[in-house]
């Protein structure tokens, strides 16, 4: 059987299941009697809600939350369940202290989606790579015989068989390290949350160990169960956290861009009003020189007539003659003195004014030096961000975080096998490496999906003895989940 048929059979499988428990009406309407809220992350908030006896809920299964009164419904996944306490991802806060609410499974649903994500990978090979998925078809359908060794060492398929949990996860932390720093992208995938936090935790030790920022490479895709796994905080390695952060980060550098380009459109007319003015007293000063140097000529030429007049009548013949000559005589230099005098006048009223407006303009012109040195930065601000409409652009882009392209900066991103093959978000994104922890317990259909998105190389982690006690692998025996 090649893996193209082996997807198709578990595609089918999972279609009947849908269908029978539909039949069957196994997604009843279940009333918790109370719930609390654990904490809130984000968008996401995790509550406690307490089942009826003998109420058993899968983990990843989705519920819808129809609160007792008149509040909206809202949607939920199952993280896991200790007794009769389930801890639920929500996404709608529905107060702290919640009375008794309906919770409807969707158990079909959660089918469906992983059936259509094994038919698309089918239908649409080209999107996925398929040829990782060929060396799991002998390990997904093992011989009768029980005894025999399913042991992969290559660079595709690496099994890590060991009966040591903890050995068997520190050999996963080094593999997993070894595959970052070759910046390869990780999928990690756990049976359950529990067992996701605790590997997370190992892994994260392991990274900080050899310099690695874990905190940058890793991702918890739902809300960690445990906020320590290892002497590691996993609260600020969940996704949504992470998502959180690093929008609210962004929004707060968005509404300092706003802040700024405010300003700056505020101190453009100003300025450009200022410059206006600066040109008009430039201007007006020029004119004030002119005045200047031609009262300081007009007086030069009052003072030698003066002095000509003074001395006429000690002047010889000679020299009387010679001014009549050109003009001049004591009668002219008479008139010559008053016409100067009254060109004075006229310049002395126009300098007089010039004066006046130059008190005028100074203040109105004037940019304090700080003015100016904010406007000069603001400026360059919006110039290094592509101008003023690269910055409308900016600002007016969606507020909505981007969840694709954030996860797709992640390193290694941990989850389980049901929300990887249900949640469409998995649908688009591409990995080099996938790691499965504890594989005899991840079921067939759910491992299939994840290989789909694993490029390069499968490593299968757990106890190999796992295999036939838990069944998850072989199509006969395995459960609706697997």
């Amino acid at each position: 059987m090649t893996a193209v048929e082996l997807i198709e059979s578990w595609a089918a499988r999972l279609e009947a299941d849908c269908q029978r428990i539909e039949e069957a009406g196994h997604d009843a309407p279940i009333v918790a009697s109370r719930g609390l809220l654990v904490k809130t992350v984000g968008g996401l908030h995790l509550y406690e809600f307490v089942l009826p006896s003998g109420v058993v809920l899968s983990s990843d299964l989705p519920v819808s939350v129809v609160p007792a009164d008149e509040m909206e419904s809202t949607e939920g996944v199952i993280l896991c369940q200790v007794g009769e306490t389930v801890l639920m991802q929500v996404n709608d806060a529905i107060g702290s202290s919640v009375p008794p609410v309906t919770l409807v499974p969707d158990l079909g649903g959660l089918l469906r989606q992983s059936a259509t994500r094994l038919k698309e990978m089918v239908a649409r090979a080209d999107a996925y790579d398929l040829a990782p998925a060929e060396r799991l078809v002998p390990l997904l359908q093992p011989p009768a015989d029980a005894g025999q060794v399913f042991s992969s060492l290559s660079s595709v398929l690496t099994t890590v068989w060991l009966d040591d949990r903890s050995l068997r996860r520190q050999t996963l932390a080094g593999l997993a390290t070894d595959a970052i720093r070759a910046n390869k992208r990780v999928l990690l995938l756990s049976p359950d949350h529990q067992q996701s936090d605790e590997v997370v935790g190992v892994i994260a030790r392991t990274m900080k160990a050899g310099g690695l920022n874990h905190k940058m490479w890793i991702s918890r895709y739902e809300m960690p169960i445990s906020s320590q796994s290892g002497g590691m905080n996993l609260d600020e390695l969940g996704f949504e956290a992470q998502i959180h952060q690093f929008y609210a980060r962004s929004q707060a550098e968005k509404a300092s861009l706003r802040r700024k380009y405010e300003r700056f459109r505020e101190l453009t007319p100003l300025l450009a009003q200022k410059g206006h003015k600066q040109k008009d007293l430039d201007e007006v000063r020029a004119l004030e020189w002119r005045i200047v140097t031609q009262l300081r000529d007009l007086q030069i030429r009052m003072k030698e007539v003066g002095n000509t007049l003074t001395e006429y009548q000690n002047l010889t013949l000679l020299q009387r003659l010679g001014m009549q000559a050109i003009g001049r005589n004591e009668e002219s230099l008479k008139q010559y003195r008053v016409l100067y005098q009254q060109q004075i006048d006229e310049l002395m009223k126009e300098f007089d004014m010039t004066k006046g407006r130059i008190q005028e303009l100074v203040p109105e012109a004037a940019v304090p030096r700080d003015m100016r040195q904010e406007f000069d930065d603001l400026r360059a601000e919006v110039e290094r961000l592509g101008g003023t409409k690269k910055v409308r652009e900016l600002l007016a882009a969606e507020e909505e975080p981007n969840r694709q392209a954030f996860i797709q900066n992640r390193r290694l991103v941990a989850a389980t096998p049901a929300r990887v093959a249900s949640d469409p978000l998995f649908g688009r994104v591409r990995f080099d490496v996938l790691i499965a922890d504890e594989a005899p317990w991840i079921g067939a259909a759910s491992l299939l999906a994840a290989v789909g998105l694993a490029r390069e190389r499968i490593i299968l982690s757990g106890d190999q003895r796992d295999i036939t006690a838990a069944g998850r692998w072989q199509m006969k025996d395995a459960s609706l989940l697997a």
